[in-house]
């Protein structure tokens, strides 16, 4: 059983639901000897009103029968479960139109225990969850113990991420069940994790596992996302802008939720907790691993913000001894800024039309 230090948003998608506005990366997924690579990971991230919910699968090929991951998580879960069937494909679908014919509080500040706590233990289809907190080498011990194959490169990151947070999730893929339940190998089982947490937070370092990084990032937010602040507060679309720090890390797609994407997440299985006055955006990342240096969160003003890996995952948003709290100012309608520029021509038109002519 092998694991690759995986986000808990293990990839791809984020969603995040309706706050003033919110990971998913996913990192790579390998077996003994490199017997099994990820292909593709989706995941979603919704965060409204201090709670956070993510939407994690994954597709993977090789021929290992036995492998897991180990995931990083800003709090202990409220609940694990099996996520919606076909969401991940309707966002896909959604944003890829076919043309016409941590400062912590869950932390509490106290002392790592030397052994690594269970605080949960699931079933989703063929995978075996277990969340746990402990110290980094705490969790890596009890990922020894229980059949996981850690590199050094995993357990730097799982040293590394623990000194912010000290709960992860480790999930192992039993071949066995996947048998009996007639799943296919290399199809990923969706899996919903729901947590409570100041600020959404995803970590993207964890997707520096290979040459190229590539993976898509899905937000459903109360408000449009955004690459910065002053387009933000003018009301200026950010489609089509890089977010500042992130090589390769663009936003490609916005749209206001409608009445079919409503219809058809909200129905998935667990998902009713999807909001119809949501926006849908969608972020895809294409870089090499070295530049992936980052983790991720959003803003109350829907912007964007990355910072170094180990930056604690709150103070992304409100600021450490070395950086500043994020700007938190309010936004203008998406589409404002246009408005205003045609009113402008309207009355200069309008002005020159009536200007008094000389005789």
């Amino acid at each position: 059983m092998v694991n690759k230090l995986v986000p808990a948003a293990a990839a791809t998608l984020a969603l995040f639901l309706t706050q003033a506005l919110p990971a998913a990366a996913c990192g790579g997924l390998i077996a003994p000897n490199g017997a099994i690579r990820l292909e593709r990971a989706t995941t979603l991230v919704a965060w409204h009103d201090g709670v956070e919910r993510y939407l994690t699968s994954f597709s993977y090929n090789g021929s290992a029968s036995s492998f897991g991951w180990i995931v990083p998580l800003p709090a202990v879960p409220e609940k694990v479960e099996e996520g919606g069937g076909w969401t991940l494909q309707r966002l896909f679908r959604e944003t890829h139109p076919q043309p016409q014919i941590f400062d912590l509080a869950f932390a509490a500040q106290r002392a790592s225990p030397t052994t690594a706590e269970v605080l949960q233990q699931v079933q989703v289809r063929a995978l075996d969850i277990t969340v746990l907190r402990g110290s980094g080498q705490s969790v890596l011990d009890w990922a020894a113990e229980n059949g996981f194959a850690v590199d050094a490169e995993t357990r730097a990151h799982v040293v590394h991420y623990a000194q912010g947070s000290p709960i992860f999730m480790a999930a192992k893929y039993n071949a066995g069940r996947a048998q009996q339940q007639r799943l296919l190998f290399g199809d990923g089982a969706p899996v919903l994790i729901t947590l409570k947490i100041p600020h959404p937070w995803i970590p993207f370092e964890v997707l520096a596992a290979g040459a190229q990084v590539q993976a898509d990032l899905y937000l459903l937010s109360d408000k449009p996302v955004n690459t910065s602040e002053w387009r933000a507060l003018i009301g200026v679309s950010g489609v089509g802008t890089a977010v500042q720090g992130a090589e390769g890390f663009t936003l490609e797609f916005q749209e206001k939720m409608t009445d079919s994407l409503y219809r058809d997440l909200s129905t998935d299985k667990n998902m009713g907790w999807v909001r119809k006055d949501s926006w849908l955006s969608y972020l895809t990342l294409n870089a090499p691993d070295d530049k992936v240096t980052y983790d991720m969160s959003v803003t109350p003003m829907g912007i964007v913000k990355v910072a170094p890996f180990g930056t604690k995952p709150m103070a992304i948003v409100d600021g450490t001894p070395m950086r500043a709290r994020a700007l938190d100012a309010p936004t203008a309608p998406m589409g404002t800024a246009m408005t205003l520029l045609l009113l402008g021509v309207v009355v200069a038109a309008a002005l020159w039309i009536l200007k008094p002519r000389e005789a």
